[in-house]
């Protein structure tokens, strides 16, 4: 469902992200991991369409991004780090412009923006102006917004930050709901307890590059280290990269 082969993106001398290639299956919940810095935003916004790739190909749903950028993105949701929601609609007006952008049928539109904010808890203030919403709150109507025409692929950038420990649990169980259901979900994240609970495979990314992917226990078993948290294996994966680069630049 989403394919992206030998990408890449630098800013002069810079390589943000340096010749990846990930596939993620239909129904599949698929973590990206990485400190701050890493590349996972920048490879996000070349996924979504906002920044164009130095090289390399995006596939979504069989779309070929740069050459059907319209067909991929019209089966995407995307939820970012910082969703910016219009601070002057009420919630369901949010909600009712977002879903006449992908053309959803007015009738289905009603019964969906109904269902949503029944879903996340948010029918209380669907008649609130989006500026008197806690960040919570907009990050909700954030995944709400990105569900609203009934997308094949969510793209999820750090969506824990600013949620209360009940609202991150109901992200979580929503999560495992949707990949029930058939959507294939991208979550970049750096919180490795969210990784290690939902996520069906992983990647980690260091310094733009992929230095290790597949299930946990298939990554666990690679390294000898059965049992062990994500939080031990990242940190141990990703100093010894650290510590490889030194001595090599070292004279």
């Amino acid at each position: 469902m989403i394919e992206l082969t030998n990408l890449k993106k630098n800013y002069g001398n810079f390589w943000a992200v340096n010749d990846i290639s990930i596939t993620v299956e239909p129904g599949e919940i698929f973590a990206f991991l990485g400190v701050n810095g890493a590349g996972k935003t920048t490879t996000i916004r070349m996924m979504v369409g906002i920044l164009q790739p130095t090289s390399g190909n995006i596939k979504i749903g069989g779309h070929d991004l740069s050459r059907e950028p319209e067909k991929a993105k019209s089966i995407v949701g995307y939820i970012p780090d910082r969703p910016y929601i219009y601070p002057k609609l009420t919630g369901q007006e949010f909600l009712n412009f977002v879903g006449n952008l992908y053309k959803v049928p007015k009738q289905e539109l009603t019964s969906r923006v109904n269902d949503l904010l029944e879903q996340f808890t948010l029918t209380d203030w669907r008649n609130e102006i989006v500026e008197s919403y806690s960040h919570g709150m907009k990050q909700r109507l954030a995944t709400c917004a990105a569900l609203i025409h009934r997308p094949k692929v969510l793209i999820v950038d750090e969506p824990m930050v600013g949620l209360d420990p009940r609202g991150a649990r109901m992200f979580k169980d929503a999560l495992k709901t949707f990949a029930k259901e058939g959507v294939t979900i991208f979550l970049s994240t750096h919180s490795l307890d969210v990784a290690e609970e939902v996520a069906d495979r992983l990647a980690i990314i260091q310094k733009g590059q992929i230095i290790s992917t597949g299930s946990l226990s298939n990554i666990r078993e690679e390294l000898g280290l059965s049992e062990t948290a994500l939080e031990t294996i990242f940190l141990e994966l990703t100093q010894e990269r650290e510590s490889h680069e030194l001595t090599i630049i070292t004279p």
